[in-house]
């Protein structure tokens, strides 16, 4: 991890590792396939939700609810809006909030990290001039320098 990445500084180091692992191996399982198959895959990450965008789903259905459920059934239902707000809040200045533990294990990856994936593949396609043509070194070394020409 080269750059600030809070959510990233608020994970387990194993868990983080084990995301880019997992990440690194599919770069490796898709440098065999055809730059047809590496394109599909980049246009699955353009779609795939990051944690910001999970986390800003959840809080905002709960909050939501709290305040419908407040309006036409009772009270003490706002005081859910009243929980789940101070905990995005504490996310966006501190990068943590009590579900990113949960997502992180679920998998759930920062911008970043799809973005790496993402553009270890850009290069793995030949989007890039500083990463050899596959013809020229084995699979895996071409995988690997792809991985390394993508870190932040």
């Amino acid at each position: 991890m080269h750059l600030y990445d809070p959510v990233q500084q608020n994970t387990e180091e194993a868990l983080n590792e084990q995301i880019e692992a997992s990440a690194k191996l599919r770069v490796g399982g898709i440098s065999v396939q055809s730059r047809e198959e590496i394109s599909r895959r980049i246009e699955e990450l353009d779609q795939e939700w990051d944690i910001e965008r999970w986390l800003e789903c959840n809080a905002s259905f709960l909050a939501f609810s709290g305040l419908l459920l407040g309006l036409v059934r009772n009270k003490k239902y706002f005081i859910v809006p009243g929980i789940v707000l101070p905990f995005l809040f504490n996310h966006a200045v501190r990068g943590w909030c009590p579900p990113i533990p949960l997502l992180r294990r679920l998998g759930i990856r920062t911008r970043r990290e799809i973005d790496h994936e993402k553009y270890a593949l850009k290069a793995l396609r030949g989007d890039f001039s500083n990463v050899v043509p596959q013809g020229e070194q084995g699979i895996h070394n071409i995988a690997e320098q792809a991985w390394e020409a993508a870190r932040p």
